[in-house]
């Protein structure tokens, strides 16, 4: 097994095998349903996060807190923090890399790493990207662990289609139940106003 720093921010090994996630883990994602038109196809072949049932999303803080942690506290923790912060819109034009994978660039990203920074800070002991990375990068994972042509070739395929945009409104909890990813809980930011 490789050492912890050679992780990508996805949780992808730098040789491309995706973590294996377990029973009891928790995270905190934006689902970004708006993007499923665009990515679905490649997500449910070549992210498996989607093949373990997680839908188009920018992950917040994974992992965060173990499931048996998650009482009626730490939900109203997360209610008062995430309801602190202000709904946005994000825009997603084009596409970036890690190595092996594939994502979508959120623009503005400064919401999302405020969302990161305000867990994070309500609870030190779980740092994102379980600490393994000092920069908070947000992204909307489409491939992991594959060669640089098949990334190429679904970027060229996405190029025409972008950008779209999407409205973030709440933060949502989801389990790993050993099979899948459950979501678990929905936690409303706070209102904003929209032109």
């Amino acid at each position: 097994m490789l050492p912890a720093a050679e992780l990508t921010p996805c949780g992808v090994m730098a040789d491309g095998n995706p973590r294996t996630f377990q029973a009891g883990q928790t995270g905190l994602i934006v689902r970004i349903p708006e993007a499923e038109p665009y990515v679905r196809r490649w997500r449910e072949r070549l992210d498996p996060s989607a093949r373990a049932g997680v839908p188009a999303h920018v992950t917040v803080l994974f992992p965060f807190l173990d499931e048996s942690r998650m009482d009626a506290l730490v939900h109203a923790a997360l209610a008062d923090v995430l309801g602190g912060q202000q709904a946005f819109d994000l825009r997603f034009e084009r596409c970036g890399r890690f190595p092996g994978v594939l994502h979508l660039v959120p623009e503005p990203d400064a919401p999302l790493r405020q969302l990161t920074e305000a867990i994070a800070e309500r609870w030190p002991e779980a740092p994102p990207y379980g600490g393994r990375h000092a920069e908070i990068v947000p992204h909307l994972t489409i491939a992991q662990g594959q060669e640089d042509g098949v990334l190429e070739e679904i970027e060229a395929g996405l190029a025409g289609r972008l950008p779209f945009t999407a409205h973030v409104a709440s933060v949502e909890l989801i389990v790993h139940d050993g099979v899948k990813w459950q979501e678990r809980a929905s936690f409303p930011l706070g209102e904003s106003s929209r032109s």
